[in-house]
């Protein structure tokens, strides 16, 4: 599994994924999960993916080759709408191509992707592509998509990030997110990728690979905690006072001492009823 994060800002946007494929006692996968997208000056495009690591690395091959009929491709779309749609084809040409073959084998064809860049002449844009090959866009009611182990790292977003957001604030937070998910979830493990892109450089402007040695992120993961046992500590314990409210919870009744424990008698009266009927 994996867990990747985009953050679609006012100032540009901030992408991180994690590297891990694969987890149990004796067995890791590590495989970069974020790909780049970049013609200096005209487009920046970042591609972030979760689910079957095959599927993935197919549609990205097939994203970077593929020109349709027509001639379109994600390095000559006039928008980040058209460069999607054309991830989106193919997604849908992959499945058209893997799907049956993997259902045979007992494979889901699962595929989660976070698609955003900009295009000279338009806003910073981002997207979260289905396996269907569908995609919704980030608006500024919902600035980020999350795709894989999500669950673990949206609190502290959810509580944190708005437009407004400054790049640096959004990568932290990012930073945060991802811990809460490495602590919770062995699916999910390092070296993480970070790219953090300033509106209109048409350029990745900063891009840096977190692994256990980054002062940084250990600096995110102790500080964090000790700051969170802090602020636990500080709110009050719950004020106990049953008499004011007259709440009471809900109880079953035990069974009374003279009533006697039911029996299959009458079960077994009918059954003999029935039998008898028969003879």
């Amino acid at each position: 599994m994996t867990y990747c994060v985009g953050l679609r800002l006012d100032a540009g946007l901030v992408f991180l994924s994690d590297s891990r494929t694969n987890a149990g006692v004796d067995q890791v996968g590590t495989f970069r999960k974020m790909t780049v997208f970049e013609k200096a000056g005209d487009r920046v495009m970042v591609l972030m993916t979760a689910g079957n690591l095959s599927i993935s690395q197919s549609i990205r091959q097939l994203a970077s080759d593929y020109v349709s009929p027509d001639g379109a491709s994600i390095w000559n779309a006039p928008n980040l709408y058209e460069a999607a749609r054309i991830l989106g084809e193919c997604v849908r040409i992959v499945h058209t191509r893997e799907a049956k073959a993997l259902q045979e084998f007992g494979i889901e064809f699962n595929v989660s992707i976070i698609f955003g860049g900009q295009i000279k002449g338009e806003r910073c844009r981002l997207f979260q592509v289905y396996s269907a090959g569908n995609f919704i866009e980030s608006h500024n009611e919902n600035t980020y998509f999350q795709i894989g182990e999500a669950k673990y790292g949206k609190p502290i977003l959810d509580r944190v990030i708005t437009p407004a957001s400054s790049l640096d604030e959004a990568a932290k937070c990012a930073l945060i997110s991802m811990d809460s998910t490495l602590r919770s979830n062995i699916s999910v493990g390092l070296p993480l990728d970070l790219l953090v892109y300033r509106a209109d450089a048409l350029a990745v402007t900063r891009f840096a690979t977190i692994d256990e040695s980054n002062q940084y992120f250990q600096m995110i993961r102790s500080t964090w905690g000790r700051q969170l046992k802090t602020v636990f500590d500080g709110l009050d314990n719950p004020a106990w006072n049953t008499a004011s409210n007259g709440a009471t919870p809900v109880r079953i009744a035990p069974p009374h001492a003279d009533t006697p424990a039911q029996s299959s008698a009458p079960l077994q009266t009918v059954a003999q009823q029935f039998g008898d009927g028969q003879q």
